[in-house]
């Protein structure tokens, strides 16, 4: 076959399959997948001097009926426990704010955490009306008795925070006592999304 329409038809083939799998398509470095993000979290502003390596990875990646999100953390005290929020804002007042998991660290300050649930352009919270609310808890942070209604708010950030005040002052950060736990009495926020925009935080990304 003569070069110049084997490198015509070899072309034509190209575009034919970087059409049927746009991951793939540009410049050869690959678009990022609709279902498939991957981000970091940076230091919080009440943290960078007590703890100013901390840092973390976080991959999403859509299946058919949920989300898969892992966090791999650094920089953190050793054999330390932090709990995670997804948040509608990165900084304070935060907004509406979602208990996820916990984060525990190794000899090293290092964590690795798995998640299942959603995690995308549609991660939301709503409040159709008021309702009765359990109090379970009466601490520093005591539980509210009734909910407020409210139209659905989209929560697109991460925020990590110290489980205990007194953590946090163990590891030289600020003793303020916040209710990002179980219980309502965490320490400070360590890690979050604010690299990215209040309105666009990085779980708006995904959209399977």
């Amino acid at each position: 076959m003569d070069r110049r329409v084997f490198t015509t038809a070899a072309c034509a083939l190209g575009l034919v399959l970087a059409a049927a799998n746009p991951a793939t398509a540009g410049d050869g470095t690959g678009k990022r997948k609709h279902n498939e993000i991957s981000f970091d979290m940076v230091v919080s502003a009440g943290a960078k001097t007590c703890l100013p390596n901390a840092t973390a990875r976080v991959k999403v990646v859509s299946a058919a009926t949920a989300d898969d999100m892992t966090i791999h953390a650094s920089g953190l005290p050793a054999n330390t426990e932090f709990d995670l929020f997804v948040i509608q804002a990165p900084k304070a007042p935060f907004g509406v704010s979602w208990y996820q998991a916990d984060l525990h660290t190794d000899d090293d300050g290092d964590a690795v955490q798995h998640v299942r649930g959603i995690f995308s352009i549609e991660s939301f919270t709503v409040a159709p009306g008021s309702a009765p609310a359990p109090v379970v808890f009466t601490g520093p942070f005591p539980d509210a008795s009734s909910n407020p209604p409210f139209n659905p708010i989209q929560t697109y950030h991460l925020g990590v925070w110290f489980d205990s005040p007194t953590d946090a002052m163990h590891a030289g950060c600020p003793a303020a006592v916040t209710p990002f736990d179980g219980q309502h009495d965490a320490g400070i926020q360590v890690l979050n999304t604010s690299n990215f925009t209040d309105d666009h935080g990085p779980l708006r990304d995904l959209n399977p």
